[in-house]
Order: C-alpha cells, then sequence, then structure tokens
C-alpha cells in the first residue's frame, strides 16, 4: 500500500495522539517529544480505542482496562493477562505532513 498521510505536524503536537482510519484500519498516530510513532488504535484486550486512552511518556494506557503498550513498538507492557501487542508502523515526516507506511 506504501505511504499514507495521517495529517499534518500541526495536527498532532508534543505529548498528543490521534487516531486516523487508512484503509478501513483504525491507526493511532503520537508525538512523542517530536518523534512520531503509530500502532494499532484497538485494544487486544477488548478492542477498545487506544486514542481515547492516555498517553504518558511512550505508554499508552487503555481507557477500559487499563492495558498499558509502547507506542513506538507496540509491544505489551503490563496487564494480568498476556494479550497480543499492537501492530506498529514505520512513521516519516515530510515538510510539515505524517505519513504511516502500510
Amino acid at each position: 500500500m506504501g505511504k499514507i498521510i495521517a495529517g499534518k505536524t500541526s495536527d498532532i503536537p508534543p505529548g498528543k495522539m490521534i487516531k486516523v482510519s487508512i484503509d478501513g484500519r483504525d491507526i493511532l498516530v503520537a508525538n512523542i517529544d517530536g518523534e512520531f510513532c503509530a500502532t494499532d488504535d484497538s485494544c487486544t484486550h477488548s478492542g477498545a480505542s487506544l486514542s481515547e486512552g492516555q498517553l504518558d511518556g511512550c505508554t499508552i494506557t487503555c481507557g477500559w482496562h487499563k492495558a498499558e503498550f509502547d507506542c513506538k513498538t507496540g509491544k505489551l507492557i503490563k496487564f494480568p493477562a498476556k494479550i497480543r501487542d499492537l501492530t506498529s508502523y514505520n512513521v516519516s515526516v515530510e515538510s510539515d505532513s505524517v505519513f504511516v507506511e502500510m
């Protein structure tokens, strides 16, 4: 599929995250101190939208059951049960546009 524009850098200020839909898939794009990263937006526990949760540094916390994921790698950080990691995606910035590579 290639690179898909997720938005402008100004749409995602440092410490914030947004949800974008790319080819029918919801993707979370976060800005960690000027470094953009992207993972699946759906929690692998119950399917909650992670972009509605909290972002603290590189940690995304699901708003439903508090599963914690690393937003740079998609790896599960903390949850009482073993659940799948998130898929992470490469992100690039060209001029003032943020692209997600699918």
